[in-house]
């Protein structure tokens, strides 16, 4: 059987970790890239803001070569799509036929995904889609997937749940009206422990900045 190259699109957090840990468990597909999107003023992971050190130590972790997409701090939709139409043209000469989001029930972000992706010869993959994110967020826990919360909406969250581990007491503190996998963007994450990394990566919590609407959480690599 050929297997599906893929690129996982890889923002550091939990969701498009987890759905890495199900495509690598998959008989047909061969997880051979990340793709990440670094905000190339700060030299950080777009949107989650993590430290782009963070990122590569990840991606030696998993063993899977690593992939960025630079975008300025300003990005307009147009230098958006023309960068990420480079990645696509880099995959398709790497033979990639597949690139996997770990997207689980917001239908316009997955619309768009499929959009951009048709007729370019790659086609999306969502190992995710549709799962129950209560019981997907008590799966990642028990699985040993250990995150810390980098970023949360003000608007949803308490600054008091900015830096916070992704374990059983902070779904058990969420407030009723948020996605336990923040999947309406109420909170991002940074993985730094799962079943399919070599190591753990030792990070340490730092400084809370609050800037464009939401509250930042700075996690540090911390040398062992």
């Amino acid at each position: 059987m050929q297997k599906k190259r893929t690129w996982m699109s890889w923002s550091t957090g939990k969701d498009c970790a987890f759905a890495l840990y199900q495509l690598m468990k998959t008989n047909d597909v061969e997880v051979t890239g990340l793709l990440t999107t670094v905000t190339e003023d700060y030299n950080r992971v777009s949107m989650h803001a993590v430290r782009e050190e963070l990122l590569e130590r990840q991606a030696e972790s998993l063993g899977i070569p690593l992939y960025k997409v630079r975008i300025p701090k300003e990005c307009t939709n147009e230098i958006y799509e023309l960068r990420m139409r480079e990645a696509i043209n880099k995959a398709l000469e790497l033979g990639i036929s597949h690139i996997a989001f770990g997207d689980l029930f917001l239908e316009d972000i997955r619309k768009y995904r499929e959009e951009k992706l048709q007729g370019t010869g790659i086609d999306p993959l969502f190992p995710l889609w549709n799962s129950s994110t209560p019981n997907l967020a008590k799966e990642m826990i028990t699985s040993g997937f250990k995150a810390v919360v980098t970023c949360i909406d003000p608007k949803v969250l308490p600054e008091s749940f900015a830096g916070r581990e992704f374990d059983e007491s902070f779904l058990n503190d969420l407030p009723s009206n948020v996605d336990p996998c923040g999947e309406n963007g109420e909170f991002h994450t940074f993985i730094y422990d799962a079943p399919m990394f070599k190591k753990p990566i030792p990070i340490q919590v730092g400084e809370k900045t609050k800037r464009d609407g939401f509250i930042f959480t700075d996690i540090l690599f911390s040398t062992p």
